[in-house]
């Protein structure tokens, strides 16, 4: 594509000529006796490169001192991003020389953008990332291939291993069905933007060979890998995992997946509520993502979680869970099995009520007797999972501002101990849900009193939407969600404007976690159900206690967008 930009006459008086190739507008300038053509839009910020200086071949943008290169149109400082070249002619025409601008063919924009993704992630630039996700989606590649990238950088460049970033990735990618379109590059953004921050400053991870020629079964590997994370024997735990993952079993065998699921869950669990339950949720979210992006990310991914669950806080050594009251002891006490599943979802809700008891043996009690009812491992696992949300939608403003943290840590494990339970039923993961069962017994006091349950029958997405713009809103944001679905209100429409909201804000770890867990809550109950508007509802207060921030990623991601479509991001005032 190329464009008449003016006379060459008119270049070397002003200095500069203004035009446009496409959309995207372009500067011309005469240094050094000679036409450059560059990118006019700066694009750190979109503000003019020819209000710039000229000189040693570079233009240097005023703002904020950004400079460029004049021949490739590349940036000598990669947080301002790379600006694009164009290529300039000069031919004869009516009035003398004509200056004309030409596009440089980009043979290779998939592979550009690729890269350019992965220096964003090492260099912790959200623009670049922004651009690099922008570009990709709008070739059509899917948003899998994305997420690729960025998990292999986070399990390659993060010594400790799986964290908070790799989480909020998996959340943000379960949940893009139920974004709308246009906030699906900003949650991919916003969840990149994070990883690369919590990855930035770690050592590179150096993953641990298997064991080479062994014989070792499965069973024995499990027995192994459950010892020394007993032992907190990081090192030998990771061993095992490769070796369990390269398929090395007794007679050749390979590990099944559900297997090695079962072998990591259950190191998890012989612990109580191990690291406020990131730990559980950080093993469920493995397996998701490897879900996702195929087995073959399994060896990659999962041994990333050793050292983490190796070294997390284990809850039986704090002295909530072992004073006034062993639960610690009622935990190695109860024996919880699970029946063939209720025909219907009454007696789950009924069940989540009865988890609310202040008496934690009346709590084990209800569990052990629903399954030996007949309750199915996934029933019991949303029955706790449902009783967790009820103490956010509960949860009382008069409390500490960070206790939102600990009704959201109850709701958040409950959920991936229910996601892993729908997946892969163990023994060892019904002992998951009697942990989370007991957590939400030890959130009690954040109900005293308790918060009121919305009642009205009427509330609006814009009456929801102003709960986000000023703090505090927490009862009004409450009583919206619960009116607008009361009044026969969209679902998936409350869903897409609750993820917006979120997306719109400088989002910390939790509030990733705790949209996505209600996303999936939700959709575990009837559409129109009276416990899934409740789950909503959880979701919405704690937003609104934490709302509004300075919104800066969003408006990266927006200036990005502006960009790519060639907008005007600088209005100068007339006469200037």
């Amino acid at each position: 594509m190329e464009t008449h930009a003016g006379s060459l006459d008119d270049l070397t008086t002003d200095g500069r000529l203004l035009t446009k190739v496409g959309r995207q507008p372009v500067v011309v300038f005469w240094h050094e006796g000679r036409a450059w053509a560059i990118d006019d839009r700066c694009p750190h910020l979109g503000l003019p490169l020819h209000r710039g200086t000229v000189e040693s071949g570079m233009v240097t943008c005023h703002w904020h001192h950004a400079r460029f290169d004049l021949s490739s149109g590349c940036t000598l400082d990669p947080w301002a991003d790379d600006a694009s070249g164009y290529d300039v002619e000069i031919r004869n025409g009516d009035g003398g020389p004509q200056v004309w601008v030409r596009s440089r063919p980009d043979d290779d924009a998939r592979g550009r953008l690729l890269a350019r993704l992965e220096d964003g992630l090492e260099d912790g630039i959200t623009l670049v990332i922004a651009k690099s996700v922008l570009g990709l989606l709008e070739l059509g590649e899917p948003p899998e291939l994305i997420v690729a990238v960025a998990a292999r950088f986070a399990a390659t460049n993060r010594g400790g291993g799986w964290s908070s970033g790799l989480t909020v990735l998996t959340s943000m990618v379960n949940v893009l069905p139920w974004l709308d379109e246009a906030d699906r590059p900003l949650a991919l953004t916003q969840a990149m933007a994070y990883l690369a921050d919590d990855v930035g400053g770690h050592a590179p991870r150096f993953a641990l060979d298997p064991l080479d020629g062994t014989e070792v079964g499965i069973g024995r590997l499990t027995d192994w890998y459950r010892r020394f994370i007993d032992t907190r024997s990081g090192d030998a735990a990771e061993r095992t995992l490769a070796t369990a993952l390269a398929g090395s079993g007794t007679n050749g065998d390979t590990a099944e997946r559900a297997e090695i699921e079962a072998m990591l869950f259950a190191a998890v669990t012989d612990h109580v509520f191990i690291d406020e339950g990131h730990t559980i949720d950080f093993t469920n979210k493995a397996f998701e993502l490897v879900d996702l992006l195929g087995p073959d990310s399994a060896p990659m991914l999962l041994p990333t979680l050793v050292h983490q669950t190796a070294t997390a806080t284990r809850h039986e050594e704090l002295s909530e869970w072992r004073h006034p009251y062993d639960l610690a002891g009622l935990i190695d006490r109860t024996t919880l099995t699970a029946g063939p599943g209720w025909p219907d979802d009454t007696p789950v809700a009924d069940l989540a009520e009865a988890l609310l008891d202040d008496d934690p043996e009346n709590v084990v009690d209800a569990l052990v007797k629903a399954g030996v009812d007949g309750a199915s491992s996934e029933q019991l696992a949303r029955a706790v999972a449902l009783a967790a949300a009820i103490r956010i939608a509960r949860f009382h403003t008069q409390n500490d501002h960070r206790d939102w943290n600990a009704v959201h840590h109850g709701f958040t494990t409950a959920n991936a101990v229910h996601q892993a339970v729908a997946r892969n039923p163990t023994p060892e993961l019904l002992r998951g849900v009697v942990h989370s069962a007991l957590k939400v017994y030890l959130d009690r006091f954040l109900n005293i009193p308790a918060a009121r349950l919305p009642v009205t029958e009427t509330g609006s997405l814009e009456g929801l939407a102003r709960c986000w713009e000023s703090q505090g809103r927490v009862e009004e944001a409450g009583r919206e969600t619960w009116g607008y679905l009361a009044a026969g209100g969209d679902p998936a429409g409350l869903i897409a404007a609750l993820g917006s909201a979120l997306l719109a804000e400088d989002a910390s770890f939790h509030w990733f976690q705790l949209y996505e867990a209600a996303v999936r809550q939700h959709r575990a109950w009837p559409t129109e159900s009276k416990e899934g508007r409740l789950i909503l509802v959880a979701f919405a207060r704690f937003l609104a206690a934490h709302t509004p921030t300075r919104r800066e990623t969003s408006r990266i991601v927006d200036i990005a967008r502006r960009l790519r479509r060639g907008d005007e991001l600088f209005e100068e005032a007339a006469g200037t």
